[in-house]
Parts: C-alpha cells; sequence; structure tokens
C-alpha cells in the first residue's frame, strides 16, 4: 500500500518550525552543557545560594535537570522491576515486600548515609551530591510507578497474552506491543504524580543539613529555603514564579501530549469511538510543519521497527540457544537476589548497633510520636478520599473539561507545597490553630494527588461497552455509584490509597516540623521526631524512628492495603 504524505505545507511555514526545532534542541543542548559544568565543579559544602531574580532561571535548569534524570531512572527502574516480580514468582516473595519496605522508608532515612557516602567517593567535585540529590528524588517518585505498572501487568487480558504467546513475540515485542499500551494511561498519570512527589522535596534535597553539616546545590529548592531561613518574602515570590512557569511549560510541553497519546490505547471495543484526544495543540502543528522533525521521527519510528521485527531464529537454531540462555538468566536472578538480601542484612546489622543505644525513655517518646502521626495520617487519608474519589470520577469520564483542567490540576500537583508551608503556617495560627492539627492539611498537600490522579486513569480507562450498559440500565444516584463506578476504579482507588500513605507517613517529615524564618515550629509526631534527629546529627534516634515508620507503613500494606488490592484485582478486573 502507497504510503500517504501530509499535505506540503508553504514554504515560510516550513521554516519557521524548522527554526522551532533547531532552537529546542539548541537550548536543550545549551543546557545540558551548564548542568554538566556544575556536576563537575569543585566540591563545594554550602554553596552560597544568590537571592537575586536573576540567578532563577539558571537555578530552573538545574532542578529540572536533577528532576528528569532521577525520572528516567525512575523509568527504567520501574519496567524492569515490576516486568520481574510479575514473571518471576520466586523473586516476587522479595521484590513486593522489598518496594514496600522502602516505599515506607522516608527520605532523610536515605539522605545521611546515602550523601556521606557519595561524597567520600566523590570528594573532588560537586558529582557526589548531585547524584546524591538525584537519589532522592528518585525515592519520591519510583515507588509509586513500580506498584502501578505492576498492577498493569496484572490487568493485561489473557486474550492479549494469548495472542502474544500465539504469535511468537519476544520480551521486546510483547512490552511494546501488548504490556506498554495496556499500561500506558496509568503509567502517563502516575508518572505525573510520580514527579509531583520529586518536586514535594525538593527544598530538602537541594538544601540538606546533617548536625552542623551543611550540603547544599544551587537549584529552586535551595533558593527557597534560603529565602525563607532569610525572611526575604520577595525572594520567596520569586521563587513561586519561578516554579509555576517551570510546571506549566512542563505539562504543555510533555504531559499534556503523552496523556493524549495514552488515550489512543483505551481498551475499548468501540476503537475509541467516544474518545477525546483535546484536538490537536499548537505546538503539535508547529512540528509538524517542520522537515526536521518529520526525519527526526521517521528516524525513531524506523529504529523501533527494526527492533520490533527482530524475531526469534528458526526452531532448528532456537532449540539449543534459548535453553542456553535459560540457566545463565536465572543464574544472573539469583546472583541479584543475593546482593540484595546481602545488603539488607548488612543494612539491619548496622541499623541494630545504632537503635541498641536507646532507653526506655526514647522508647517511650517514639511510642507517642507514632501514635499522633498515625491519627494524622489516617485522618488525611480519609479526607483526601472524600474528595479525590468524585473528582477523579468526574475527570476521567469527562476528557474534554479534563483538557481544560489538567494545568491546573498539575500544577497544584507539582507545586512544591513545603515551599510555602511557613505561609499556611502563619494562616493556622492566626485563624487560633496549631500545628497539631495544622498539620493534617499540609500532609494532604503530599498525599491527595496519588489518589486523584489513579483515580483519573481507572475511570478514564473504563470502556465504551461498559458505560453505555450503564447508561441502558439507567442507574443514577447510590445505585451508580455502588455497581458501576465504584467497582470500576476499584483497582485505581486501592493502588492510589497504597502509594497515597506512603506519601502520607513521609510528608509528616517537613509537616510536623518546618523551618519558619529563623524558628522551628514543631509538634509531637514521628515525622517531628526523625527531621528533629536529622537536624541534631542523632543518628540511633533517626535509626529507631525511620524502622518504626518502615515497619508501621508495611504492617499496614500487608494486612490491610494488599488484601484490598487482590479481592479488587480479582473481582473488578475488565475482561
Amino acid at each position: 500500500m502507497a504510503r500517504i504524505e501530509p499535505n506540503p505545507t508553504p514554504r515560510h511555514q516550513s521554516l519557521w518550525s524548522d527554526l522551532l526545532v533547531i532552537a529546542l534542541f539548541g537550548s536543550i543542548l545549551l543546557g545540558a552543557l551548564h548542568v554538566e559544568q556544575e556536576w563537575r565543579a569543585p566540591l563545594r559544602t554550602s554553596a552560597p545560594i544568590d537571592l537575586s531574580p536573576s540567578v532563577l532561571p539558571l537555578y530552573a535548569l538545574y532542578s529540572l535537570a536533577r528532576s528528569w534524570i532521577a525520572y528516567a531512572l525512575s523509568l527504567v527502574f520501574t519496567i524492569l522491576v515490576a516486568s520481574w516480580a510479575y514473571y518471576d514468582p520466586r523473586a516476587r516473595r522479595i521484590i513486593l515486600p522489598a518496594l514496600d519496605v522502602l516505599q515506607s522508608i522516608p527520605v532523610l532515612g536515605f539522605l545521611p548515609g546515602l550523601v556521606l557516602a557519595l561524597v567520600r567517593i566523590f570528594p573532588n567535585s560537586n558529582t557526589g551530591l548531585e547524584l546524591a540529590c538525584v537519589i532522592m528524588i528518585l525515592t519520591g517518585q519510583v515507588w509509586n510507578m513500580a506498584f502501578s505498572y505492576y498492577d498493569s501487568l496484572q490487568g493485561v487480558p489473557a486474550e492479549h497474552r494469548n495472542l502474544a504467546r500465539l504469535y511468537d513475540f519476544s520480551p521486546w515485542q510483547r512490552f511494546w506491543r501488548v504490556e506498554l499500551p495496556f499500561g500506558a494511561q496509568s503509567l502517563v498519570y502516575n508518572s505525573m504524580v510520580s514527579m509531583a512527589g520529586g518536586w514535594f522535596f525538593l527544598s530538602i534535597t537541594e538544601a540538606f543539613r546533617l548536625g552542623d553539616q551543611d550540603f547544599r546545590l544551587p537549584g529552586i529548592g535551595s533558593y527557597m529555603s534560603e529565602a525563607v531561613a532569610r525572611g526575604n518574602v520577595p525572594a520567596q515570590l520569586y521563587g513561586v514564579v519561578a516554579m509555576a512557569v517551570v510546571i506549566i511549560t512542563v505539562d504543555r510541553l510533555v504531559w499534556w501530549p503523552l496523556v493524549r497519546w495514552a488515550r489512543r490505547f483505551n481498551l475499548d471495543d468501540f476503537a475509541g469511538a467516544s474518545s477525546d484526544t483535546g484536538g490537536t495543540g499548537r505546538l503539535s502543528l508547529w512540528l509538524e510543519r517542520s522537515a526536521a522533525w518529520r526525519r527526526i521521527t521517521l528516524t525513531g519510528a524506523k529504529i523501533t521497527d527494526a527492533l520490533l521485527r527482530r524475531r526469534h531464529a528458526p526452531h532448528s537454531r532456537s532449540a539449543t540457544k534459548p535453553q542456553s540462555r535459560r540457566p545463565f538468566r536465572t543464574w544472573l536472578g539469583h546472583a541479584a537476589l543475593g546482593g540484595l538480601i546481602l545488603v539488607a542484612g548488612y543494612a539491619l546489622v548496622r541499623l541494630g548497633l545504632l537503635i541498641i543505644r536507646l532507653d526506655a525513655g526514647d522508647w517511650h517518646d517514639i511510642a507517642l510520636a507514632t501514635g499522633c502521626t498515625s491519627l494524622r495520617v489516617f485522618t488525611a487519608l480519609a479526607l483526601s478520599v472524600l474528595w479525590t474519589v468524585p473528582a477523579g470520577v468526574w475527570l476521567g469520564l469527562h476528557p474534554s473539561l479534563s483538557n481544560r483542567l489538567q494545568p491546573l490540576i498539575q500544577f497544584a500537583a507539582s507545586f512544591p507545597a513545603p515551599m510555602v508551608y511557613p505561609w499556611i503556617l502563619a494562616l493556622v495560627i492566626a485563624v487560633g490553630g496549631t500545628l497539631s492539627w495544622g498539620a493534617i492539611p499540609l500532609i494532604m498537600l503530599g498525599t491527595q494527588w496519588y489518589i486523584l490522579f489513579n483515580v483519573a486513569s481507572a475511570a478514564s480507562a473504563i470502556p465504551n461497552d461498559i458505560r453505555s450498559c450503564a447508561a441502558l440500565l439507567n442507574l443514577s444516584g447510590m445505585r451508580r455509584w455502588t455497581r458501576y463506578l465504584l467497582p470500576a476504579i476499584a483497582p485505581g482507588l486501592v493502588t492510589g490509597c497504597i502509594t497515597a500513605a506512603g506519601g502520607a507517613w513521609n510528608a509528616t517529615i517537613v509537616s510536623e516540623y518546618i523551618h519558619s524564618g529563623t524558628e522551628i515550629v514543631r509538634t509531637t509526631g514521628l515525622g517531628a521526631y526523625i527531621s528533629h534527629a536529622t537536624d541534631a546529627g542523632d543518628y540511633p534516634q533517626l535509626a529507631a524512628g525511620v524502622i518504626v515508620m518502615a515497619v508501621i507503613v508495611v504492617v499496614v500494606n500487608r494486612f490491610v492495603w494488599k488484601k484490598l488490592q487482590t479481592l479488587a484485582n480479582e473481582r473488578c478486573r475488565f475482561g
């Protein structure tokens, strides 16, 4: 069949579009060079932070580069680890509990040892600090993505997998043609909220203090941290504006096109009859008129096609070749698992040597703090579910309206809330409140978006035939929710609650212990206990607080959320 080329465009339109593409790639290259220079610069502990507005574009570039490097690593980790856990039952029994434990460890639990180790490995450059910051941002992104993608792998219909086996797909072909299309919507939505999770702790990861040691890197997070510490309100406003520009730009250039692309893969018997892609954006029109962009996309398509067309060797050869590869893969998997177990065992021994230094009074303080934080976390989670479920369903079922609201939602979700915590705290105190209950809405700012995006993704993936049946049955009111909507979104809702609960516990370290200028406002809670131990450089208290928080999250996940997730997957999956 002859290939139909797009209509030719006027010369001046093609020229301007080519110039736009060249400027875009030139900007990326120039930004990469600036970032590379910052990474190779001599090590500076307590780097001076300039609060003039003119440095904000450069600081925004540094923060954006760290976030996207962390996201790229998170995406690779998500696909590899979630696929490994799905296809290897032995590994699954170790990987899933390990992800539970890692998700439950707060950012400050990773930071001290990681920062000190990487600074020793790279003593003559900023590379160690930069890598530590990237890994810390990764810990705020990757767990939600891994759980959601594993959940998507579980939900791939059996007939799709049977077709993949029938056509003898390689692992790469199966991923690209079956698993990625089915999980595209969930992966994109959760990537958005995971990126927001990475931004949430930006002011901590870029301006980290451990006792009397000060580790800072230039970026928007450290800029806002320094502005708050100096009480410089104009600089705080400049930082908020810069952050808003970054978030909106990324949403329009990256996330919005990806959301429209992912809707093509909706599991729909009517072949997208009612799917709404929201039209073609202005940037897309410019790129379509560019000959340079067409060459780039054509080259990418050829590379992808070449990878997909790589078939297995003929059966006469494959009878021995796969058998020779299989023992190596098995050995490699066992070696990786053994390495993980050794690392975990070493970490547990070191933590045990730390916490045995604590006395009964310390454990009493930890128990009281844990009870207070538990009450705040469960309250914040319940309040988040109350509004995010109806809002997420509404957004998922009305793509045209969500198109208009997405920039606002993405901005609210991605904005690093700790940057404005001092302002919110001042408002709470002004109305006669205290941080004891004021920490609840602060925790919600770091947890509610996980539920909203997962519910919206689940609602948007409801097939049209299911929607038509609900309309024919004239379901309304509570019957519509109990018989149709809640079962349809149940897998996404439970996945969102799992990651939201972990995010809520993590958010307590900045919601119960707030730096406001030169003062520190804190309340009784496990998050405040961990933050205070970090500031004081008290490693035994820090280790004990992190372990208690991890144990609580893992126990709740094992005995509550995982049972609900199994029930939702068994009874509420389409197909």
